[in-house]
């Protein structure tokens, strides 16, 4: 299994990048998490896991969901076994544009955590966050829905209380502060507030370059908890 460590950030492409342009961000990335040392998920379609993988060395490759059966009939299902095999370490569930039932959710948690695979578990209020935290996933990504995309990242009281919340209900769940997420400023600004890790999509893609804005977020991330030890 891959271990979790604090801080972090994660590159989410979503859909907007793949085959050739995916490599190229993914390929800047990893020269990155290289130079920093922090530890990156790096998110990209089923049919891109094994190119990731196979082209970088120091990224976490991560799936952008799963479902949790078992090998067997499925047809049309994501198969979690599928998904290690072609390099994922790692699986966003349940984001806002890929919601599962409760059920489905704590199913496939315990599928991820069979074939060691990290979960980042999305919840679109603080109240959802502590209630899943109860699932005991690796990382709980904590972000109001309405501010995905728009590049107003929520402000600090909601960071501090949300941080809060769910390590109070499990302190061994890492917090994720996302949704907003648009500038180095912003990465340095949850992880002094206490999170554990941040990340971005539009915030990355829509930059002038975007191989440039994961440095730049990854150093003010590195820097952010520097200063929180010297403390």
């Amino acid at each position: 299994m891959t271990q979790v460590n604090s801080p972090f950030l994660i590159v989410n492409v979503k859909s907007y990048l793949y085959d050739e342009e995916l490599l190229k961000l993914a390929r800047a990335a990893d020269e990155v998490a290289e130079d920093t040392g922090l530890p990156i998920y790096f998110t990209c379609s089923y049919a891109d896991l094994r190119l990731l993988k196979e082209h970088t060395r120091n990224l976490i490759i991560t799936a952008q969901s799963m479902d949790s059966l078992y090998p067997g009939r499925g047809m049309g299902h994501v198969l979690p076994d599928a998904l290690r095999a072609a390099g994922a370490s790692a699986v966003f569930l349940n984001h806002a544009e890929n919601p599962k039932t409760v059920s489905g959710l704590y199913a496939a948690i315990k599928r991820a955590k069979e074939l060691g695979m990290t979960t980042i578990v999305c919840a679109d209020s603080t109240v959802e966050a502590k209630a899943l935290a109860c699932m005991d996933p690796d990382i709980l990504l904590a972000e109001p829905t309405d501010l995905i995309g728009t590049g107003t990242a929520a402000d600090d009281s909601y960071v501090v209380e949300t941080v809060k919340g769910i390590k109070e209900v499990n302190p061994h769940v890492l917090v994720m502060i996302g949704s907003g997420i648009s500038t180095a400023d912003d990465c340095y600004n949850v992880i002094r507030l206490g999170a554990d890790g941040t990340g971005a999509t539009s915030g990355i893609l829509k930059a002038p370059s975007p191989e440039l804005r994961v440095r730049e977020m990854a150093e003010a991330i590195v820097r952010a908890q520097q200063e929180k030890k010297e403390q």
